[in-house]
């Protein structure tokens, strides 16, 4: 299999989702604006959001993935999918239960998560209700994410890269066309995501059966399998845990702000997951099921070179997109956002959230990579201790940025990147220190050229930039084209540049086990 034309097409359809991701945000800043309905959905929405990347994308499938991929290597796949069915059966039943009790405990779930919603009753009640329509979603995505780790490992990466853009297809039908008919009008984006969590299980489904593991849900309480997979979600539920709790602690903070700095900072972020989604996801969702067939295969040498190789393309890939972000700033929240009722003001402070979270980009992907390196080994505590030491990080950050150096909403952004660069440093040091990983020769030469490429890459877009006319003129059409160009001038200066210091793409290309 081929490595890099894997990253490609998990990359462009996770562009395709992005796209659509920014389409749907368009639509909902111009027609919800940033205020009480808006930071209701944005809080009601992070919840089950926040316990699918505990269960489905971060515990789970740091768990799940790696047993998968032995049980494949080692005992065949007919040991592989009664191994799926049993794990099947134990992740319906206990998200089951938690769907249940999320739904009766709506009100005291908002209290804890933003307690600066209670003194707004309005507020309150309408995040309450959001949250309870929005809960069962984690049941949906879970399978869904169940059977996209299946593929995966199974080395069938587009279809689960696709399923996301099924989810934003459904806000946009519903925010556009049915909103109207709910009271009030935020409603309709809760019936979207239930919506939108059972098209993306569904469609998967036709897809298990063509490669045999469309199987039914069975539980056995003794599977050795099972209880492996129980063994390390612990401290992955833990870890992954941690830097969920991070985002919940930035929300408690954010909620005592100014209205709109929960929307504010969202926007911004769902600016900074284009890159972080494109790159670091599609890296890491690639990395981690090859990694583990190579450690179940005993290859260390090959392990050490995929982790040099992911680290390569992080390099060359996000560095320009990093400070690309924190250039295009205005261009990007204007042109995108600024309409109807999403004002200058809240484009102004969206951009001030932006560059925040653009300081720490890098180490937000580096960890997508380096993390993987120990799941691999079936080792989750290591990650789940330098996690530990970032959430403290992170919070020590926000007082100092908040209430020392009144940097507001900004300050909460700025301090979840400087976390996740401590946290890829750490990780580095361990992978290293544990002589799992090597670094292969002419990192100096790589990094300096990709420098060069960059310096040129900013000076042509501030150049462009300062002969343009002001974002906020002309209709969305024209703000979009201009965005476009700038877009399309740095990219061809930046891999131009490259191009001509010698490099090429077959240099990336690598391939790893069937």
């Amino acid at each position: 299999m081929n490595l890099l034309k894997s990253l490609a097409a998990v990359s462009s359809l996770t562009m395709l989702s992005r796209v659509l991701g920014f389409v749907r945000d368009t639509i909902i800043a111009r027609m919800f604006g940033a205020g009480v309905a808006s930071d209701a959905f944005v809080v009601a929405f992070k919840l089950p959001n926040l316990l699918r990347r505990i269960f489905a994308e971060g515990a789970f499938s740091q768990a799940f993935v790696p047993i998968l991929a032995e049980y494949r290597t080692q005992q065949g796949e007919e040991a592989a999918r009664t191994f799926v069915a049993y794990v099947c059966g134990l992740l319906t039943l206990v998200l089951a239960l938690v769907t249940l009790i999320g739904i009766l405990a709506a009100p005291w779930i908002v209290w804890i998560s933003a307690p600066g919603f209670a003194d707004e009753a309005e507020r309150f009640s309408l995040t309450t209700d959001l949250l309870r329509l929005t809960f069962p979603y984690i049941l949906l995505i879970s399978l869904s994410s169940l059977a996209g780790a299946v593929l995966n490992t199974w080395n069938r990466f587009s279809v689960p890269a696709f399923v996301p853009t099924l989810l934003n297809v459904s806000m946009i039908v519903f925010a556009l066309f049915l909103s109207p008919y709910f009271d009030p009008p935020i409603m309709a984006l809760g019936w979207a995501v239930l919506v939108g969590g059972l098209l993306q299980l569904l469609y998967q489904l036709p897809h298990l059966k063509k490669i045999g593991m469309l199987v039914l849900p069975r539980l056995k309480w003794r599977d050795a399998g099972v209880w492996r997979v129980l063994k390390l979600m612990g401290p992955a539920i833990f870890g992954v845990s941690v830097s969920q709790i991070s985002l919940i602690i930035n929300t408690i903070f954010a909620s005592f702000l100014v209205a709109g700095s929960v929307s504010w900072m969202y926007y911004a972020d769902r600016l900074m997951e284009l890159p972080s989604g494109v790159l670091g996801v599609a890296l890491g969702t690639i990395l981690l099921p090859a990694l583990a067939k190579t450690y179940a295969s005993a290859d260390r040498d090959e392990y050490s070179r995929l982790l040099d190789w992911g680290l390569r393309l992080c390099f060359l890939l996000v560095l320009p997109c990093a400070l690309a972000l924190a250039i295009l700033a205005e261009p990007l929240t204007v042109a995108l956002f600024q309409y109807g009722k999403f004002t200058g003001q809240d484009a102004l402070m969206t951009q001030q959230a932006l560059i925040a979270y653009s300081v720490g980009l890098l180490g937000i992907i580096l960890v997508k990579i380096l993390a993987p390196g120990f799941y691999a080994q079936q080792n989750i505590r290591t990650p789940v201790r330098i996690a530990i030491v970032s959430l403290l990080a992170t919070q020590a950050m926000n007082v100092l940025f908040v209430f020392v150096i009144p940097l507001a909403h900004a300050g909460l952004a700025l301090s979840i990147g400087l976390a996740a660069c401590l946290n890829a440093g750490l990780l580095y040091w361990q992978l290293r220190k544990a002589d799992m990983f090597q670094p292969q020769v002419g990192w100096g030469v790589f990094i300096g050229k990709l420098l060069l490429a960059v310096v040129a890459m900013v000076a042509v877009l501030l150049l462009a930039m300062h002969y343009m006319p002001a974002w906020d003129e002309g209709g969305m059409l024209l703000r979009l084209l201009r965005l476009g160009a700038l877009v399309v001038a740095g990219v061809v200066v930046y891999f131009g540049v490259l191009l001509l210091l010698g490099f090429r793409l077959r240099d990336f290309a690598r391939r790893s086990l069937a």
